[in-house]
């Protein structure tokens, strides 16, 4: 009733007779209600001093501890062409089993016998450094005979030279004597000379002084001559002592410029052969590569490259494989704000996809189905999706994780942080402020 008219039906009319009006106008329900709403408020005020645990929340998935125990691509080193599979998809490999074949595309190693036409050549090559070797060895035993016949020779020249030399010199007295006689011959032939002109002595003791004389002049040219002769027999053997010299070191010099010659020959072809070992070497691995392999127990996941006769370049995923030993971990990702609050050995409570649970946030004693975990690695630099990723292992001090989840699957955190009264919450939140920025305590910390 509005009661916009100045007429009071209320006054007019008693309505106490109506049961409606008794039941909406009996004071003892208000009694009820305060007292309720009394009750609630002490309540909810005594409530807002209860502890309240600070938590992050983080969205990731299931991974692996280790990065060598995530799924992984095998790829060829090399370009080729799939010739055969040995499994299928599903499949359990052991490490080193055969996954497929593949053949060569490029036009150089396409020879099937390329392997042993290398090694052929290889050996080719190596017989020739041994046949440079030995010439090496013939050209310095060349070299020692020679120097050995130059020795000899130089000996007989030298002894040559000698000879001439004593001949050269008795020469000389032998020419110095006849020059004595030569004077004494002159002196006996002017004092004949005399003694004719005075008369004592005849004329043909004087023709026998100037005939004596006479010879004695011969003789002087004569030994004059073969004192000369003797000179030039010196001169000509030392010439010949130094073309002994100049012809034996020119000998010398032209084999041991065949023999730098050979040594050279020699090196670069040993440099051919060490190349060639280096080209076989690799001929060996490349054909091992034409049979892609485990590069450990696992499973097959997915075969990227399929069906026969499909080329591919190097490098290009040809097949998926997951290990089939691993240990669990679960990789996720906060708010940039939230980072400063991880800290490695934080204890974390996980929700896993599949399980179900009932968590109260804040009240981690009272969640039902989350499982605990430890934060192990956290990572400094932005992830693609705007926030950063944090690794968290088991806790060994919570109960086993389940053996059903699989990697890749879901998973929810929680970290735990401070303790604090409901109302500080209520209040932070309201305000939009971060969590409270705290160090956790550590045996070393309180050392």
């Amino acid at each position: 009733m509005l009661n916009i008219s100045h007429i009071k039906l209320n006054k007019k009319v008693s309505l106490e007779q109506y049961s409606a009006y008794k039941k909406a106008t009996h004071t003892r329900h208000y009694k009820y209600f305060n007292r309720f709403l009394g009750g609630f408020a002490i309540i909810a005020f005594i409530i807002l001093f209860l502890p309240w645990t600070q938590t992050v929340f983080g969205k990731g998935y299931v991974t692996t501890l280790t990065p060598e125990q995530r799924p992984q691509t095998i790829q060829s080193p090399i370009p080729g062409r799939i010739e055969k599979w040995y499994v299928v998809e599903g499949d359990y490999v052991e490490k080193g089993d055969t996954i497929l074949y593949i053949s060569e595309i490029k036009n150089e190693y396409q020879d099937p016998q390329l392997l042993e036409r290398t090694i052929q050549q290889r050996n080719a090559k190596s017989n020739a450094v041994e046949s440079y070797k030995e010439k090496i060895n013939a050209l310095n035993q060349q070299i020692q005979a020679l120097q050995q016949e130059q020795k000899l020779k130089l000996l007989q020249a030298e002894n040559k030279l000698t000879q001439s030399q004593l001949k050269a010199k008795s020469d000389s007295i032998d020419l110095i004597a006849v020059n004595t006689n030569l004077t004494i011959a002159e002196r006996q032939y002017e004092r004949i000379n005399t003694l004719n002109e005075e008369g004592l002595k005849s004329a043909s003791d004087v023709e026998d002084k100037k005939l004596k004389l006479q010879e004695m002049q011969a003789k002087q040219i004569a030994q004059e001559n073969k004192w000369m002769a003797s000179k030039n027999e010196v001169i000509n053997a030392s010439i010949e002592r130094n073309r002994i010299q100049a012809e034996y070191a020119e000998k010398i010099s032209k084999i041991k410029s065949d023999q730098f010659t050979t040594t050279s020959q020699q090196f670069d072809t040993e440099a051919q052969v060490s190349k060639l070992d280096n080209q076989t070497a690799n001929y060996r691995l490349r054909e091992a590569f034409h049979y892609v392999t485990a590069p450990q127990s696992g499973y097959i996941n997915k075969a990227i490259k399929s069906g026969i006769g499909e080329t591919f370049k190097e490098g290009e995923r040809l097949v998926g494989i997951m290990p089939s030993r691993y240990d669990l971990a679960v990789e996720t990702f906060v708010d940039a704000i939230d980072l400063p609050l991880m800290h490695q050995g934080e204890k974390i409570r996980i929700q896993f996809d599949g399980w179900p649970a009932i968590v109260f946030s804040g009240w981690p004693n009272a969640s039902f189905g989350t499982y605990g975990g430890e934060v192990v690695a956290i990572e400094r630099f932005i992830s693609p999706n705007g926030k950063y990723r944090i690794l968290i292992a088991p806790d060994k001090e919570d109960h086993d994780w389940p053996e059903n989840i699989r990697v890749g699957s879901g998973a929810r955190t929680l970290a735990l942080l401070n303790d604090v009264p409901i109302w500080y919450e209520l209040w932070r939140r309201l305000n939009g402020f971060p969590p409270d920025y705290y160090v956790p305590t550590t045996e070393e910390s309180k050392k």
